[in-house]
């Protein structure tokens, strides 16, 4: 099968990284499938991360291959700078890619690939979880369709981490969906389950395309269990509530309150009460 010249958009929101950014730049300069475009979100970072992104991308001008640098002037949060990076997409797909990590040369030729033969809106993937030394090769579940994979994931049986899934650009706009500006924790899990609801098809690759390191303690989406974490996660789950309630009634309700209990478990692994009441 001859693939046609769809573009992938792909997203990075940057946050003082400068010691990640090359390698993760690289990777995406290097992917054997084109048109793409890269969106680079720098979210005011404090570093010399701005300086690494223009002059690594500077040495990679390549036909059909499109780099848009984008800039906040105050820093705003990775759901902002998601945000930043849909707004600015032109793609027929997004994917998403953390300035910490990095992915393989063939990760978006085989993806797309996938997307076109079975007709599927979403295509996940496996991954690496990367160590100093090593890593463990992650693998997600094998799914039938977009509802299996949605109660999978509520039921903590399957990552709803972005960067797993190369997913149609339409579905972001016939559907309105964004990210809550300033709900950081929660928020992927929050839009991927809206894109699962509103999908007609997903396929599963059981390839582990992705890198996850990390190394960077001031990466976007960290942070600790602080009351903020907790008032944005349980935000983001209302907002999903709110959204498949809409969509399918009452179809979801069990498998909310069972993602209710999933998201506060680790809560629960600590010395404060303050945390079994909230």
């Amino acid at each position: 099968m001859v693939l046609s010249k769809q573009v992938v958009s792909i997203i990075i929101p940057v946050y003082n990284a400068s010691q990640t950014l090359y390698e993760c730049i690289n990777s995406l300069h290097k992917q054997t499938y084109r048109p793409l475009e890269l969106l680079f979100i720098d979210d005011c970072s404090t570093d010399n991360s701005q300086e690494v992104i223009q002059n690594i991308s500077g040495q990679h001008s390549l036909e059909e291959l499109s780099i848009k640098i984008l800039h906040h002037e105050f820093n705003k949060g990775v759901a902002a700078a998601r945000n930043t990076g849909l707004d600015n997409a032109t793609g027929d797909y997004i994917y998403y890619v953390d300035a910490d990590d990095k992915i393989d040369n063939d990760t978006i030729e085989c993806l797309v690939k996938e997307a076109q033969e079975k007709d599927a809106d979403i295509v996940g993937h496996d991954w690496f979880l990367t160590f100093n030394s090593n890593e463990r090769y992650m693998k997600q579940p094998s799914v039938e369709n977009p509802d299996d994979a949605l109660k999978r994931m509520m039921c903590g049986r399957m990552k709803w981490n972005l960067w797993l899934y190369l997913v149609k650009r339409s579905l972001y706009e016939d559907n309105k969906i964004r990210f809550v500006e300033g709900w950081n924790m929660g928020e992927d899990m929050m839009v991927m389950m809206k894109l699962l609801s509103v999908a007609n098809k997903m396929v599963m690759l059981h390839k582990p395309f992705y890198h996850y390191r990390q190394v960077n303690p001031e990466a976007l989406t960290r942070t600790s269990q602080s009351e903020a974490h907790i008032f944005q996660v349980t935000n983001n789950i209302y907002e999903l509530e709110q959204f498949l309630q809409l969509q399918e009634g009452k179809k979801y309700t069990k498998y909310i309150d069972i993602l209710k209990l999933v998201i506060k478990w680790p809560l629960l692994i600590t010395a404060d009460k303050e945390c079994y009441i909230q």
